[in-house]
C-alpha cells in the first residue's frame, strides 16, 4: 500500500514537472510585504522524509532570527511533496521556498524563483549524492548494480534521485531495463531504511542523509559501503519569489548573511539541509553555479523517469 501511494504521488509530481514547460504569463496573487496582515509565506521541501513539525523546527530559529532582525513576518510550513513546493511558488501562493538544486531549477525555468541564499559548512556550500549498498551484496562497482534491486527517492529528489540515475547512465546502465528492480522509496530516509532491511541491494542517498541515519542509529555503517560518489553539488537553496518587493529582498540578503550573528540565535540552532549543523548563510550565491548542477542530470529525461516509475510499479 505505501508503496502504490508513493507511486501514485511521484507519477503525478512527474505529470506537474511536463505541465511546467509551459509558459506561465501571470500570478492569480499577489506576493506578501512581510507586515502582520501579510507575512512572508515560506513553504519548505519535505527533505529525507523528515515531518513537518521536525522540518519547520530545522528552520525556524533561522526565520525568528532574521524577523528580530528585521522586523518582517514570517508564515513557514512544509509541502506535501517537492513537486507541490514548486507548484506554490509558481501559483503566488508562497513567497519563499527551500527547495533542491532540481526542484529550484524547474521553478526557475518557469519564471517564479531566483537564489535568496545558500547555507555555509566548513566554508563551502556544496553537499554529495552517492550510491550505497549493503556490503553482503556483491556490489562493489557501478556495473555491479545490473540485475540488482535499488531504491530511490522522490523523482523530483536531487540527490536521491536524478544525480545517482545519471551516474548509473553515464556508466552505461539503463536503471529501467538493467536494474533487477526498483523502489521508490520517496526520500532519502526511506531509501537507506529499504538497504538496512534487507528489501534492496543498493540505492541513492545524498551523504548529509546518511551521516544522519548512522549518527541516529537508523544504519549500521558497517553492514554498509559507498559504491560512487558524485561531484560536489550545491546545497538546497532559499529561494524567493521575483515579485517579492526588491527592498525586502535586500533586507532578507543583508539578514542571512550575518544570521549567525544576529541576536536570538545561538550557533547550535543554525540549521541546513537534513537537519545538519551549518556555519551559517550567505547571500553571496551564483545562478551560474546552479545552472552547471544541472548539467549534472541532462541525462535524467522526461522520458527516463516514466519508465523508472513504469519498472517500480512492476512487482
Amino acid at each position: 500500500m505505501y508503496l502504490k501511494s508513493t507511486l501514485r504521488r511521484q507519477l503525478l509530481a512527474l505529470g506537474m514537472a511536463a505541465a511546467a514547460a509551459l509558459p506561465i504569463t501571470g500570478f492569480a496573487q499577489v506576493q506578501h510585504d512581510g507586515s502582520a496582515a501579510k507575512p512572508l509565506r515560506v513553504i519548505l521541501i519535505p527533505a529525507d522524509g523528515g515531518t513537518e513539525d521536525g522540518t519547520k523546527k530545522d528552520f525556524q530559529p533561522i526565520f525568528s532570527a532574521i524577523e528580530q532582525a528585521t522586523g518582517l513576518k514570517f508564515d513557514l510550513k512544509v509541502g506535501q511533496s517537492y513537486s507541490a513546493v514548486v507548484e506554490a511558488m509558481c501559483n503566488g501562493a508562497a513567497d519563499i521556498a527551500w527547495y533542491g538544486p532540481a526542484s529550484y531549477l524547474q521553478a526557475k525555468g518557469r519564471g517564479c524563483a531566483e537564489l535568496l541564499a545558500l547555507a555555509v559548512r566548513h566554508g563551502d556550500s556544496v553537499y554529495y549524492s552517492g550510491i550505497f549498498a549493503r556490503t553482503d551484496s556483491g556490489i562493489n562497482k557501478l556495473s555491479d548494480l545490473k540485475g540488482k534491486k535499488v531504491a530511490l527517492g522522490d523523482v523530483n529528489s536531487t540527490s536521491s534521485f536524478n544525480v545517482p540515475v545519471a551516474m548509473m547512465i553515464e556508466s552505461g546502465l539503463q536503471p529501467a531495463r538493467d536494474l533487477g528492480g526498483i523502489n521508490m522509496a520517496g526520500s532519502h530516509a526511506n531509501v537507506l531504511k529499504a538497504m538496512a532491511e534487507g528489501l534492496v541491494d543498493a540505492g541513492g542517498a545524498s551523504f548529509d542523509s546518511f551521516e544522519k541515519a548512522v549518527n541516529s542509529k537508523a544504519i549500521d555503517p558497517s553492514k554498509v559501503k559507498v559504491i560512487v560518489k558524485s561531484s560536489p553539488i550545491p546545497y538546497p537553496p532559499l529561494a524567493i519569489h521575483p515579485k517579492v518587493d526588491a527592498g525586502i529582498k535586500g533586507k532578507l540578503k543583508d539578514a542571512f548573511n550575518q544570521v549567525d550573528k544576529l541576536p536570538g540565535i545561538t550557533k547550535d540552532q543554525i540549521r541546513g539541509y537534513g537537519g545538519g549543523k551549518v556555519d551559517g548563510y550567505t547571500a553571496n550565491v551564483s545562478e551560474g553555479d546552479m545552472a552547471k548542477a544541472g548539467k549534472m542530470f541532462e541525462l535524467v529525461t522526461d522520458q527516463v523517469k516514466q519508465d523508472i516509475m513504469k519498472k517500480a510499479s512492476t512487482r
